[in-house]
C-alpha cells in the first residue's frame, strides 16, 4: 500500500466508491495511512501485518468489526477481516497464492480454503446479506484464464482449488461477476512482464461473492480497466479493482 497510496487515493476520487476491501498491505498499524483516508472521507479498519500479507476495509459510514483474521489460520498471516454495517456483513480476504502444486505452501493454501469454507458454514448465514471479495489466487473455471489448455493442473487452474470455491457457492454465496456475465471472458490480474495487459493475457482472481439477499440487488459488477493503467505518472497495482453496484 505504502508504494500505491497516492494511486488509491486517485481512485477514490475517481470512482468514489462506498466500501472498499483491500489486500496486500503490507504494513502494520504503526505505518497504516489512517489519516489520509480519513481526508478522503473514509473510516477504515485494518487487520495488519508488518512488511506481509494484511487487509483492510475503508468505508464512508459506520463499520464494527467482526472477525479479524481466519480462525485456526493465525500462522498464515493477516490475511482475513469481516466487518459489519449499512445492512450487511462484509469480508475481504487475501487467499495465499499456493506458488506451484509441488510446493508446501499450496497444500496450506487448499487449507487455509477449506478454513474459510468452514468459517462460513459454521458462523455465517447465507439468508443474511454477505459480500465476500478480495485476492484469491484462483480461477473460478477455465473462461476464467487466458490459457486454461496449457495452465490446467498449474496453481490458480487446479481442480482442488477450484473445488474449495465450488463449496463456498454449495454453501450460499454466489460469484456475482459470472451471475451477471455468464459467458464474458474478464481478467482482473495481468502480469507486468510481456506486455500482458496490453495483450490482455490475463486471469480472472479477483472475486466478489455474494449471498442470495446481495445478488438480488446487483445493478453491475464491473472490472476497472482505467485503472490498470498508469495514471499521472503513477504506476498501478498488477490487479485491477472490482466495483460492484447495488440497489439501495
Amino acid at each position: 500500500l505504502k508504494a500505491r497510496l497516492d494511486f488509491v487515493l486517485h481512485w477514490l476520487e475517481a470512482r468514489q466508491p462506498d466500501v472498499v476491501g483491500l489486500q496486500e498491505l503490507k504494513m502494520d498499524e504503526d505505518r497504516f495511512p489512517r489519516l489520509e483516508f480519513e481526508a478522503a472521507g473514509y473510516q477504515a479498519i485494518l487487520h495488519g501485518q508488518k512488511a506481509w500479507n494484511g487487509v483492510a476495509v475503508l468505508a464512508r459510514s459506520p463499520l464494527e468489526p467482526v472477525q479479524v483474521g481466519l480462525p485456526g489460520q493465525e500462522e498464515m498471516g493477516a490475511r482475513l477481516l469481516t466487518v459489519r454495517g449499512a445492512g450487511l456483513h462484509f469480508t475481504t480476504v487475501y487467499v495465499p497464492n499456493g506458488k506451484s502444486v509441488d510446493h508446501e505452501d499450496y497444500p496450506r493454501k487448499l487449507a487455509w480454503l477449506d478454513s474459510l469454507v468452514h468459517y462460513y458454514q459454521e458462523n455465517q448465514s447465507a439468508a443474511e446479506a454477505h459480500v465476500l471479495c478480495g485476492d484469491f489466487n484462483v480461477c473460478p473455471a477455465g473462461i476464467d484464464s487466458w490459457n486454461e489448455a496449457d495452465f490446467h493442473g498449474h496453481v490458480h487452474h487446479t481442480d482442488a482449488e477450484r473445488d474449495r470455491l465450488a463449496a463456498l457457492t454449495r454453501w450460499g454465496l454466489v460469484d456475482l461477476f459470472r451471475a451477471k456475465y455468464p459467458d464474458r471472458q474478464q481478467f482482473s490480474w495481468w502480469d507486468y512482464r510481456a506486455g500482458s495487459f496490453h495483450r490482455n493475457r490475463g486471469l480472472r482472481i479477483d472475486l466478489l461473492y455474494g449471498t442470495t439477499p446481495v445478488a438480488a440487488r446487483v445493478v453491475d459488477v464491473v472490472v476497472d480497466r482505467d485503472y490498470r493503467k498508469k495514471k499521472d505518472g503513477m504506476i498501478a497495482s498488477d490487479h485491477a479493482p472490482v466495483i460492484l453496484e447495488l440497489t439501495d
